[in-house]
């Protein structure tokens, strides 16, 4: 049997054990940097499979190295996220969140337990390649600064430094079976703007007793939009979107303060750096000109990714070997963020998309919605396919 027939059919063998891990791990979310639960799974799980995990990097990341023959010869590094998201979960399934408020609306119980699978099959087949493979655990990707920032400042990418690393995270716009790529270029930068716009506030009956942070706060909204349309070049994507404001006042009173909450996304860092500044300028001179002030917090998150070329050919190249041509498709850009970007600022980086849509089974509900849920069929490839990557990976 060849190795990627053998790869093949471990991934199906173990897909009811990584069913069944996946099921525990949504059944039990934990928030950002709060997985320990979750850590403790995934080191427990590494152990029973023959691995010797190190805990408690960056609070809750666990990392692992296996080993093959001729161990120096090249490492490859194969991450996973763990944390879940601040939703209440509107599914009925059996393994449906018992945490009321937190849920696995990302897809980080499916990345987490498919690397678990990923680390059973080559575990298993340790004398069949030379080289080492670093399996990355990490907290915190839904929150800033990024588990992956802190994972790095802790060593998880030293002794041995990988030559690479692959991430995999689910799309539930890709039928199951479907593996999604893009070369260079892929995700956003993304930044929190918080303002705290301030005024004098009073009986709403009396306005020129006032200095309304509500009509300060609705002309900084409406300005700073022309950031992106009259500041971005017109070529490049990029996004400025707010969507928390509070006045906490009522219809007969203007609160002394409104504050409001947003995001900037850029894939240019120069731009990035730019337009931060403009935001921070254009709300306190608006403030400022109407008598109140604004207060601009920005809270720096996460850079833009970049997939490295060379890699993503040759990964991509591994999935059309493991599916088929006909299963791989090309990614666009998008303006959504991911902190496995802090790893493409270090070492050669791929980031990819496992599908896991299926209308006939009524899976269609997008990440981060109540209602999200995969096809676990995806299960049964998504191990093997990081495997035959990591594989042909330490061969090149």
């Amino acid at each position: 049997m060849s190795l990627l027939e053998l790869v093949r059919q471990q991934s199906l063998s173990i897909a009811p054990d990584v069913v069944r891990w996946r099921r525990h791990l949504h059944s039990y979310p934990e928030l950002s940097f709060q997985e320990v639960k979750t850590a403790r799974f995934v080191a427990d799980t590494l152990r029973e499979i023959g691995l010797n995990p190190t805990e408690g990097i960056a609070g809750t990341g666990v990392v692992a190295l296996l080993e093959g023959k001729n161990p120096s010869r090249k490492t490859i590094a194969l991450r996973a996220d763990m944390d879940a998201l601040p939703i209440h979960e509107a599914n009925t399934a059996p393994y449906a969140s018992k945490n009321p408020g937190v849920m696995h609306a990302c897809g980080h119980d499916v990345h987490t337990t498919s690397l678990l699978g990923t680390a059973k099959i080559l575990f298993g087949i340790r004398d069949r390649f030379e080289g080492s493979i670093k399996f990355v655990f990490q907290p915190g990707e839904e929150k800033n600064p990024g588990g992956a920032s802190l994972m790095i400042r802790d060593g998880a990418l030293k002794n041995p430094a990988p030559a690479a690393i692959i991430g995999q995270h689910v799309m539930p716009l890709l039928p199951t079976g479907t593996i999604g790529f893009r070369e260079g270029m892929y995700m956003a930068s993304s930044d929190e703007i918080y303002l705290k716009v301030i005024g004098k506030g009073g009986h709403a009956g009396a306005p020129e007793l006032l200095v309304d942070p509500v009509i300060i706060a609705a002309h900084i909204l409406v300005a700073l939009q022309q950031v992106i349309s009259r500041n971005a070049n017109p070529r490049q994507a990029t996004v400025l979107s707010f969507g928390k404001i509070a006045a906490n006042g009522a219809t007969n009173i203007v609160p002394n303060e409104v504050t409001i909450a947003g995001t900037f996304r850029a894939l240019d860092e120069s731009w990035r750096a730019d337009a931060l500044q403009k935001i921070t300028t254009m709300a306190t001179g608006i403030a400022e000109s109407m008598g109140g002030q604004c207060e601009v917090t920005i809270s720096r998150g996460y850079p833009y990714l970049e997939n490295n070329p060379e890699l993503t050919r040759r990964i991509r190249a591994a999935a059309e070997e493991y599916v088929g041509k006909d299963k791989v498709v090309d990614l666009d850009i998008t303006l959504g963020s991911e902190d496995f970007a802090f790893y493409s600022h270090q070492i050669p980086a791929s980031f990819y998309r496992l599908g896991t849509r299926n209308e006939a089974k009524g899976i269609t509900s997008y990440v981060h919605t109540p209602t999200f849920d995969i096809d676990e069929d995806a299960l049964s490839l998504g191990p093997g396919l990081m495997a035959w990557m990591a594989l042909r990976e330490l061969a090149d």
